[in-house]
């Protein structure tokens, strides 16, 4: 981990640990297997920073059983996307759905509650990108994505 040269002592640290998580997700991103036979197979991107990811889900009983997302882009797209890979899988629609909520929340500014925090876990890491407005779309490009097509696909 870097080094904390701001003088904030723990608040430092803090963000060394959201650093960590971020650059570890993005060198190694988990999940990126394709799926056998998905039930959910799309593509999204961000044609203004070329962002781009292809998001494979298998769907059972309202849960998701495997998800598989790969695709290219910056650090912070690249680590959103693998940290939504290993929260989604073995979870509810309506869990997914509600963590999508709070992670668009997180990312506004809003005030989470620790049942919301405990869910998104690690994901909070992503909650400094709120300080850099045009990074926004990059964390959420996956997590758009897979709502939209999680809902696309329970309409059926």
């Amino acid at each position: 981990m870097m080094g904390n040269t701001s003088g904030s002592g723990s608040l430092g640290e803090l963000d060394d640990l959201y650093e960590a998580i971020i650059l570890d997700h993005y060198r190694n991103p988990r999940n990126t297997d394709p799926v056998d036979s998905p039930d959910i197979d799309l593509e999204v991107n961000n044609p203004f920073c070329g962002d781009e990811f292809q998001i494979q889900m298998k769907v059972e009983n309202d849960a998701v059983t495997a998800v598989g997302i790969t695709g290219r882009g910056c650090a912070i797209s690249q680590a959103s996307a693998s940290l939504l890979a290993e929260l989604v899988e073995g979870k509810k629609s309506g869990e997914v759905r509600a963590s999508v909520s709070s992670f668009r929340r997180l990312l506004q500014g809003e005030e989470l509650s620790e049942e919301e925090r405990d869910v998104l876990g690690d994901i909070e890491a992503l909650g400094g990108v709120r300080k850099f407005p045009i990074r926004i779309k990059c964390a959420l490009l996956s997590w758009v994505g897979l709502d939209d097509a999680l809902k696309e696909h329970l309409a059926k």
